[in-house]
């Protein structure tokens, strides 16, 4: 069920074109704390621009973006991280050859008084994060070129929320792993709720859509055909959903597509 009181994300009437192609026509799509949102559509449906105008990599032609209730504006990633914002994609962006602090603290190394890089204060660090999120893991010291799939996930969370995220989009997170490393992934995402940090899930995963989601938002063709409370819907819903566009009779329905809204 949708949370009450201040969305920690709103985003309303957003529209993004590419050389005249819609991408993204009035969208609208909130977020409460320790919340999932999956967000799920066919290829081409838009979930991905829409997520990407969050996250600051692209800029939407209009629209509004609200955090705790207040407009803001993300020009870049730069401004998205800066308002608790991160993106775990599917490629994970961690660098193979390197262990899981080197990970975490890619880009934004800490360092000692001499100017060379404080591994010791990097581990602890992670050591802690990671006791918060995965506390079985244990492979600090390995590259993560061997760690599997599940464990990755870890280090790419790990690095996002240790830097005080407050939303992670998170793009098909257990795309191409095996049965547990896809329960370890759940298990991440479970705790990250119990934390308070929202999730907006892109996936064409169904099953973990309805393990996961408290919300499911649909696309197609640019459009926002409604986001539902997951628990008045079945999987052949949301698919009618996503394939005709249609919307389930019962359900409760947060937020639907309104042409005329456009400013």
């Amino acid at each position: 069920m949708a949370g009450t009181g201040t969305p920690l994300v709103e985003m309303r009437h957003i529209y993004v074109s590419f050389g005249g192609v819609h991408a993204v026509e009035n969208a609208m799509i909130d977020l409460f704390p320790g919340e999932v949102v999956a967000l799920v559509g066919g290829n081409g449906a838009g979930k991905s621009t829409l997520m990407k105008v969050l996250s600051g990599a692209y800029r939407a032609d209009s629209g509004q973006i609200l955090i705790d209730g207040k407009p803001v504006t993300i020009n870049n990633p730069r401004d998205a991280k800066a308002l608790g914002i991160e993106t775990i994609y599917q490629t994970l962006a961690l660098a193979d050859n390197v262990d899981a602090p080197a990970n975490v603290f890619l880009g934004r190394e800490l360092l000692t008084r001499v100017n060379t890089l404080d591994d010791v204060a990097m581990e602890a660090a992670t050591r802690k994060v990671m006791g918060r999120l995965n506390p079985l893991f244990k492979g600090f010291k390995t590259p993560v070129k061997a760690l599997s799939g599940g464990q990755r996930q870890s280090v790419a969370i790990a690095r996002a929320i240790h830097f005080n995220a407050r939303v992670l989009i998170m793009d098909e997170p257990t795309a191409a792993l095996g049965p547990a490393e896809t329960a370890q992934v759940r298990d991440l995402v479970k705790q990250l709720k119990k934390e308070g940090i929202g999730i907006f899930l892109i996936s064409h995963e169904i099953h973990d859509v309805f393990d996961l989601a408290d919300r499911i938002a649909v696309m197609k063709t640019a459009r926002m055909v409604g986001t539902v409370n997951k628990d008045d819907v079945t999987t052949d819903e949301v698919l009618g959903m996503i394939i005709g566009g249609t919307l389930p009779a019962q359900a409760q329905v947060t937020h639907i597509y309104a042409p005329e809204a456009r400013p």
